[in-house]
């Protein structure tokens, strides 16, 4: 076989050379040990929690070794296409912390541009680039035409698939179609010249030189020190279409854009032996390799099963509707991912995310368990470090999004919605009540009138004249002007003639002998002036409520008595 003939026959239209593509291209000058990692989604739908969580650590190693952090669309398969979504991801991505220094970005028309000179970008666009690589292949004779339909390489294809293949002698199966696979190979440069004539169209398939009975060490960032068999599987380069596969695109591009750590899930190791392959017959260095253990979860009984994309807590656009901060969400994806986070982090309470040391060696190799008490634990940390100002401005451009009627009565008093996030904010043991923005009505809502609710009533066993007397006796004795001790001093004065215990060890000590305590009191107060049995600090709500509307709610708790 003639293959330079070949390569012209196959690629008439390809001029360039792979030394051009190498000129086109030239290599990055960086710091030493800086690390040029990508994301490298398809245009398919919305960001995956799965792909937050790789696309973190590309970019805490990019940016923590002082290297670059770039966005690569991989939008080869245009049937799997989403309009928009490639501007939704990114627009998703910048929302949790993932800017990238380079790639596919927005532009002011909100439409995705290229930044930097290893573009395009996109690799529906870089035909040319992968055509010259290919072509130089079959030049090598390390590539040929495959001549056949796309239902018929399908069916070659699932020669590597046992859950594709229904025949139950699944060995001779497989030795069959392998049979068919290598008759691909056989063919002359008369038959491709007709073929071409007739402008039938073709697939390029790699000539694999594997044997899968020998192994190869390879060693992963992750999972440490491996052994995968050699490559013997003529899988696809160029689809009939001209438009790469993700194998073949992926190792042009990862060369030529200069990337030093590949970040992926690790059900892309099966495919490592392809990788593999590809990189030496291009004489192109291997990257570095890191297969992160796939996200879990819990189902219904208990078992451990793989985050789906229709698992709640799988689409990241979700997590805004619910109101979960993004700093939350990127403190928890960082406990995930460093078994030693959440001890640094009680080291270093005031400090970004960002500064945290952030160790490969320390990530697990069996994967992470997705749980969303957890991240509503981390979330309430988050924000009960924030200041009343800034909870107040998030909250209030949520509610106003996801509930406006609420958002709207925040936004009508701000000095008053901020005094109310104030209470119990600050210092050393802040309040933790919200873990999400939605948690923020059920909190707060007793402030507003509109939103004012008797949630429950006094128990059975108190009784009504007792409530009532203290409840008339507060409103007489309310004075704005008293501190937190003689607000306190009045409440318990207020009890005790009644029978109700103002000294908590006393009434511990024998309850049978008072009809309740000082924290009784309290109840009734709290439930007149709330409608709820818990709420904030009551002196502090009340600072903010004022005299005139306590004596109201009291009032109209009197009369419902």
């Amino acid at each position: 076989m003639d293959n330079n003939r070949l390569a012209e026959l196959l690629f008439p239209n390809i001029n360039t050379t792979p030394e051009e593509m190498e000129a086109r291209f030239p290599r990055r000058t960086l710091p030493e040990g800086a690390k040029v990692t990508r994301f490298a989604p398809s245009p398919t739908g919305f960001v995956h929690f799965g792909g937050l969580f790789p696309t973190t650590v590309a970019e805490r190693l990019a940016h923590q070794s002082g290297g670059v952090l770039y966005l690569r669309i991989e939008d080869t398969d245009a049937k799997r296409e989403v309009a928009g979504a490639a501007e939704a991801l990114i627009r998703t991505l910048s929302v949790y912390g993932i800017d990238f220094d380079e790639g596919a970005i927005l532009g002011d028309d909100g439409k995705v541009s290229d930044k930097g000179i290893y573009g395009p970008y996109k690799q529906s666009l870089r035909g040319e680039i992968y055509q010259t690589f290919a072509k130089q292949l079959v030049k090598e004779g390390k590539a040929y035409p495959c001549f056949t339909t796309e239902e018929e390489l399908e069916e070659l294809q699932a020669v590597n698939k046992k859950e594709e293949i229904k025949n139950t002698d699944w060995q001779a199966e497989a030795e069959k179609r392998r049979a068919e696979m290598l008759a691909r190979r056989e063919f002359t440069i008369e038959e491709v010249e007709a073929h071409i004539g007739a402008g039938d169209p073709f697939v390029l398939r790699i000539l694999a030189d594997g044997d899968p009975e020998k192994k190869i060490r390879f060693t992963d960032l992750v999972k440490g020190n491996l052994e995968v068999p050699e490559n013997d599987e003529d899988f696809v380069l160029l689809k009939s279409d001209g438009i790469p596969t993700y194998h073949f695109a992926h190792a042009v591009d990862d060369h030529l854009m200069g990337t030093t750590h590949v970040i992926r899930g690790e059900e892309w190791l099966p495919s490592l032996p392809k990788h593999l392959q590809l990189f030496r017959y291009l004489g192109f260095k291997t990257p570095k390799y890191m297969h992160i253990a796939q996200i879990m979860k819990l189902d219904e009984n208990g078992n451990k099963k793989k985050l789906s994309k229709r698992d709640m807590g799988a689409n990241m656009d979700d997590y805004t509707g619910m109101g979960y901060c993004p700093e939350a969400v990127c403190e928890y994806v960082m406990t995930l991912l460093n078994s030693n986070y959440e001890e640094w982090r009680m080291q270093n309470p005031d400090k970004s995310y960002r500064d945290f040391p952030f160790n490969i060696k320390k990530m697990s190799v069996s994967g992470c368990l997705f749980d969303f008490d957890k991240l509503n634990d981390v979330s309430k940390n988050v924000i009960s470090k924030m200041d009343a100002k800034s909870v107040t401005e998030k909250v209030t451009a949520w509610a106003l999004e996801f509930d406006r009627e609420f958002g709207e009565e925040l936004a009508r008093d701000k000095e008053f919605t901020e005094k109310i996030f104030a209470i119990g904010r600050g210092g050393k043991k802040p309040r933790k009540d919200l873990a999400t923005w939605a948690d923020a009505k059920p909190y707060m809502s007793f402030f507003f009138d509109k939103f004012f609710a008797l949630e429950c009533d006094y128990d059975e066993k108190y009784d009504r004249n007792d409530i009532k007397a203290i409840l008339e006796g507060f409103v007489k004795t309310y004075d704005e002007s008293d501190d937190m001790n003689a607000w306190f001093d009045k409440i318990k004065a207020l009890g005790e003639p009644l029978g109700y215990a103002s000294d908590m060890k006393a009434y511990k000590a024998s309850p049978e002998s008072f009809k309740g305590s000082v924290a009784d009191v309290s109840m009734f107060l709290r439930l007149a002036v709330t409608g709820k049995l818990n709420s904030p600090d009551m002196y502090a709500v009340m600072q903010i409520l004022g005299k005139e509307k306590i004596a109201e709610r009291i009032g109209a708790m009197l009369e419902k008595i």
